[in-house]
């Protein structure tokens, strides 16, 4: 049976989410945009999930927009607050000399990357702020960086690779302070971590989750746009999403994400008794893997302690930055991650050497290269993340394979 310590790549859907979305592929498929009675069946379970998902977040429904995913949340976050400044440049509103400014971190995902690479390509100076060598970014660097015409901020909750989390409350009071809008990538720390956006986040304006990051179908994801905020839409046509995101809803894929959200809040509270149940079990079968983030955390500290022991020269990245609950960046000397990964894959463990999207990268991690490791180093750590369901026996045999499969490498080189 296959063992999956790549939790950070995607998560099974739970149960309990496909049971939710069974009925809104051939049942219940009115267009929720239609008046009549089957399309305001299917719009008030669409509304019921943007409740679901606002309780996770602790905000207004009204301020959540449903996206295909985390990558397109994390575009219209930047874009959508930046175009406009863009137009109005181009039709001679401002002074073609006027600037506007982004700042960001190195070690964002590639959809914040990218999207800063293109408003820069376009006009839109961009600061990318290096991280200390556990990773994380310091908010006396984001103060530093702030200028007079800076218009958004945008650093990531929980780093995708290294599991490092970053000061965002401070970043966002900072940046609030300065008059600048803030947006989170909290794609990895939904569901692991609490997130009030009316308490410690209440000066973050944007924020991103995925689907599929918390045990939700791929292709949905959500962005939360506090009220007030302007935003651009990248898609034109109906007035979808308050005009935010044009597009018939993906009634299926919002239900499965309502769901999980609420399935994630219960875990997070710690009460998820019985809501882990696999396929085939019965209802008073015992619950794989963690009933509450602590147990996670126990289980993932655990399992490092262990490797440690068990594979010389092997060291934790980012092991002085407080980090999610689930997440270990092994560097081991004198191995090759992405070998070491093909290995265990035939041995029936699914492990990463970096971000499921760039996987196939030729270049090193950027985010381990911006932590200060050379190349080589980079190329030389293994992410293993465990998920909700990731039980002791699985773990077990795990530090039975992967501590072998180091040695098997290391006596071929």
């Amino acid at each position: 049976m296959r063992i999956d310590l790549d939790a950070n790549a995607t998560t099974p859907v739970l149960p309990q989410v496909l049971e939710a979305m069974q009925p809104f592929w051939s049942e219940r498929y009115g267009n929720p945009s239609s008046t009549h009675l089957a399309g305001q069946r299917t719009r008030g379970a669409v509304e019921h999930a943007r409740i679901s998902v606002a309780s996770l977040l602790h905000c207004s429904p009204k301020e959540i927009v449903f996206t295909s995913g985390g990558t397109e949340s994390d575009n219209l976050a930047l874009c959508g607050i930046l175009q406009p400044w863009l137009d109005r440049k181009a039709s001679g509103d401002i002074a073609k000399d006027e600037p506007a400014h982004l700042i960001t971190s190195q070690i964002e995902h590639h959809a914040v990357l990218f999207a800063a690479e293109s408003l820069e390509r376009r006009g839109i100076e961009v600061t990318y702020l290096a991280p200390d060598s556990n990773g994380v970014v310091n908010p006396a660097d984001v103060e530093a960086a702030l200028r007079p015409h800076t218009k958004l901020v945008s650093v990531m909750l929980a780093n995708n690779e290294t599991g490092a989390i970053q000061p965002v409350g401070k970043i966002a009071r900072i940046a609030k302070a300065h008059g600048a809008f803030v947006h989170t990538d909290a794609v990895q720390a939904a569901a692991k971590l609490p997130l009030d956006l009316s308490g410690e986040f209440k000066n973050v304006d944007l924020l991103s989750i995925s689907g599929h990051k918390i045990y939700g179908p791929q292709g949905t994801g959500a962005l939360f746009v506090r009220q007030g905020v302007q935003l651009a839409p990248l898609f034109l046509g109906g007035p979808h999403e308050r005009q935010r995101r044009a597009g018939t809803e993906n009634v299926p894929g919002i239900v499965g994400l309502g769901r999980a959200a609420e399935l994630a809040s219960t875990w997070l509270e710690g009460q998820d008794h019985q809501l882990l149940a696999r396929h085939g079990q019965s209802p008073a079968a015992p619950i794989p893997g963690s009933q509450s983030p602590a147990e996670l955390a126990a289980r993932r500290n655990h399992f490092e302690r262990r490797l440690l022991a068990l594979i010389p020269g092997a060291s934790i990245n980012a092991a002085d930055a407080p980090r999610i609950s689930n997440t270990i960046h092994l560097r081991i000397d004198g191995i090759d991650a992405e070998t070491l990964v093909i290995t265990l894959d035939l041995q029936e463990i699914s492990t990463s050497f970096g971000s499921a999207c760039m996987s196939g990268a030729a270049e090193p991690s950027h985010v381990l290269v911006a932590m200060g490791l050379t190349p080589q180093q980079a190329r030389s750590s293994l992410r293993l993340s465990l998920s909700r369901l990731t039980t002791d026996e699985e773990i077990e045999r795990a530090l039975e394979i992967i501590p072998a499969a180091v040695a098997q490498l290391r006596s071929v080189s």
